[in-house]
């Protein structure tokens, strides 16, 4: 067999580090000989990535064996060809279609993972993305990844960001930027940005968005004028829309409904009843509002509006009778 001695420490490194962030252990042997040093370099490697914040972990033995165990901070990944194109294809899939949960962190990391992948490998995921046909509700617009990805890079490098827009009536402009936040509606990505031609702030839909175009040009950010951009979002599209405001009691803790409700319907408060109560106001149909309640998995009363409660009892009783109707059908 022959063994190929590796002579550059830093590319050693990420080559250990690969393998021992495959889920096992690791014999001190086999790893030489994969590295082609001696245990004794081994040994050295291991400290190397201690000192770098990796928690290895050795065992003793007749040979001893290392792994990778779970730290207090998330270090550094190494990713082979096959898994970087799985979870780019993966982010992009959920980002193009503005997936509830899959917030402004999730397309940071599709931005980062795509900076860095190599031209044979962007082709690949290329070619899965565009042979891949994902099965969505329908009641969101699709947005190209690459769209979101430009914006998520220009609001993490606070780098000013030039695009077309079309508003909601057709009327087509352009606009230069400094973009704050990306925020998911559940159904929508929105962006905030500070609108340097107009001197305002202002929200922006991503799916009216194209020809996205980082300028390259730095700025100190702005301090928005409500305390997140959640809030901000939720206050314009008030501005802009008929709304209406909908009181719901939850009978489990704030915390819990806050995990299942996008934070821009409204925050939770506890009643001291063991529930909570959830104020807010919505733009959207009072039917979407009534799934989205639903979805949630617990058990809530609507206390107003009057069409909101109409809309969740007649909900409840189509989905009851057709569970009733389903059991009665024999199965094929």
């Amino acid at each position: 067999m022959l063994v190929f001695m590796t002579t550059d420490t830093p590319a050693r490194l990420l080559q250990l580090l690969s393998l021992l962030q495959t889920p096992r252990e690791w014999p001190g042997g086999e790893l030489a000989d994969r590295l082609g040093v001696s245990r004794r370099t081994v040994r050295r490697d291991i400290d190397r990535l201690r000192e770098l914040g990796y928690p290895v972990q050795a065992t003793k033995g007749a040979d001893g064996g290392y792994r990778l165990v779970a730290g207090k901070a998330m270090p550094p990944l190494v990713l082979d060809d096959e898994e970087a194109v799985a979870i780019a294809v993966g982010l992009r899939a959920g980002a193009g279609h503005a997936v509830e949960g899959l917030e402004e962190a999730s397309v940071r990391a599709l931005a980062k993972l795509e900076q860095v992948l190599p031209t044979r490998l962007r082709h690949r995921v290329s070619t899965l993305q565009a042979a891949t046909t994902p099965l969505t509700s329908g009641d969101g617009p699709s947005i190209a990844p690459e769209t979101l990805t430009v914006m998520a890079s220009t609001v993490a490098g606070h780098e000013r960001l030039r695009f077309a827009y079309r508003d909601k009536d057709g009327g087509a402009s352009r606009r230069l930027t400094e973009p704050y936040r990306l925020v998911s509606t559940g159904r929508r990505w929105y962006l905030v940005a500070y609108d340097l031609d107009r001197a305002d702030w202002r929200t922006f839909r991503v799916d009216r968005v194209s020809e996205p175009f980082a300028t390259g040009v730095r700025f100190a950010p702005r301090e928005l004028p409500t305390g997140s951009a959640a809030e901000y979002l939720r206050r314009s599209i008030q501005r802009r829309q008929e709304t209406y405001e909908f009181v719901v009691r939850f009978a489990v803790p704030a915390a819990q409904v806050a995990m299942r409700v996008p934070a821009w319907l409204g925050v939770p408060e506890d009643d001291g009843e063991g529930g909570c109560v959830l104020r807010g106001t919505c733009g959207d149909p009072v039917e979407w509002l009534a799934v989205r309640l639903g979805m949630t998995g617990c058990e809530f009363t609507v206390r107003g509006p009057g069409e909101l409660a109409e809309c969740v009892r007649e909900l409840g009783g189509r989905l009851s009778r057709a569970g009733a109707a389903g059991l009665g059908t024999p199965r094929s």
